[in-house]
């Protein structure tokens, strides 16, 4: 395993990847976008969402590097099938930061990136579209989590380093290469990605990080020794992203609602509900997969029962459940009138009431204007009744 190889493209991967973002946010801040008064907000959300596209280079350019250097060893087909997905679907999160592209399009150009770096990695029919299964929910997965400023970074960051793990447990450095630049380009990312960031992931940098992970789950998978329990310990790494999935689908069927329709109904939106602070959910996120994946590695590396990797799941599904009894959707304000059935007439506006004529003040003998008294009827300071 070429370590040096392995440890140089991380560092090139973190030093890419925060100079361009740097540049990126000093671009935004320049122009003002986001602070002018009237500034499009889709302009805006596209200039922010544009530092995605620094994570997809800086790994991108660091693992393509190291894997033409040796550093990949005999797996430098696995990684070029591996950065060509994952460069097709950072492409494909990009054009949809600019248009909004349909769900169809995206999950058929998700299939055929996950199709073609698993031709490219050797695996077998069967194997081959079970891992074209898994990359595809894996990815529109991790895309979802980016919700909150340094949700996705974080989780990527914690889930990288567990798959980099796992290879360098059983010295196969072609695996090792991409988790490798990830977790240093995210770490580089969250840099300027942290509340209050002013670049966010988006869709091309989400969708790249979560198929380098899926995809490099499901190879490790395949090419783990029989004595690993990598059955049960590497699916336990996409816990937290497979957790808030399953709570938005559930969320979303339990209110009728569409199942594809962005909502204020994720992880990131229920814990700032319950007040927790923007860094706060990232570090709350962070914890739950680490946790995951630290049981995961540890089944992996035979420390653990594979038994237990079953609870990282069971806590991740209790812990859905409680998110559930916090509500996500508000209801809109009730009113006292009631709506008119169908087809009956409007009902008439209330006569508006008739405006008095100016009349002439009553004067007294002197021809000064007299002044009514208190509704008391005792008559007021200061003034005298006129009794003719």
């Amino acid at each position: 395993m070429n370590v040096l190889g392995i440890i140089a493209s991380a560092v090139a991967a973190l030093f890419i990847t925060v100079v361009l973002a740097k540049g990126v946010r000093r671009t935004a801040l320049r122009s003002g976008i986001g602070r002018e008064p009237g500034a499009r907000p889709s302009r805006a959300g596209v200039v922010r969402r544009l530092g995605g596209a620094t994570v997809v280079i800086g790994v991108g350019t660091a693992a393509a590097a190291g894997s033409g250097l040796g550093a990949a060893g005999d797996g430098g087909r696995a990684v070029t099938g591996l950065l060509a997905g994952a460069g097709i679907v950072a492409a494909l999160g990009l054009v949809h930061d600019v248009r909004p592209l349909g769900v169809p399009l995206r999950v058929a150009v998700q299939t055929a990136a996950a199709t073609l770096a698993v031709c490219l990695a050797g695996l077998s029919p069967v194997a081959g579209v079970l891992a074209v299964i898994w990359i595809v929910a894996v990815t529109q997965a991790f895309a979802l989590l980016d919700t909150s400023d340094g949700a996705l970074a974080t989780v990527g960051a914690v889930t990288a380093a567990g798959l980099l793990a796992c290879a360098a447990l059983d010295g196969r450095a072609g695996l090792a290469l991409l988790p490798a630049a990830l977790l240093a380009g995210l770490v580089g990312f969250l840099l300027h990605n942290w509340h209050p960031a002013r670049i966010r992931p988006g869709a091309c940098a989400s969708l790249f990080t979560g198929f380098v992970l899926a995809s490099s789950g499901a190879l490790i998978h395949a090419a783990a020794p029989p004595e690993r329990a990598a059955w049960a310990a590497l699916p336990v790494l996409a816990t937290v992203a497979l957790a808030d999935t399953a709570l938005v689908l559930t969320s979303r069927r339990r209110a009728s609602r569409p199942l594809l329709q962005d909502g204020g109904d994720h992880i990131t939106h229920r814990l700032r509900r319950i007040r927790v602070t923007v860094p706060g959910t990232a570090v709350v996120l962070g914890l739950w997969a680490g946790v995951a994946v630290t049981t995961g590695t540890l089944v992996y590396a035979g420390v653990l029962h594979p038994a237990l990797a079953l609870v990282p799941p069971a806590g991740s599904a209790l812990a859905v459940l409680a998110l559930l009894r916090i509500p996500a959707y508000v209801a809109p304000p009730r009113t006292g009138t009631r709506r008119p059935a169908p087809g009956a007439p409007a009902p008439a506006a209330p006569p508006a009431p008739p405006v008095p004529a100016a009349a002439e003040p009553a004067r007294n003998s002197a021809g000064r204007p007299t002044v009514p008294p208190p509704p008391t009827g005792r008559p007021a300071v200061g003034v005298t009744a006129d009794r003719g």
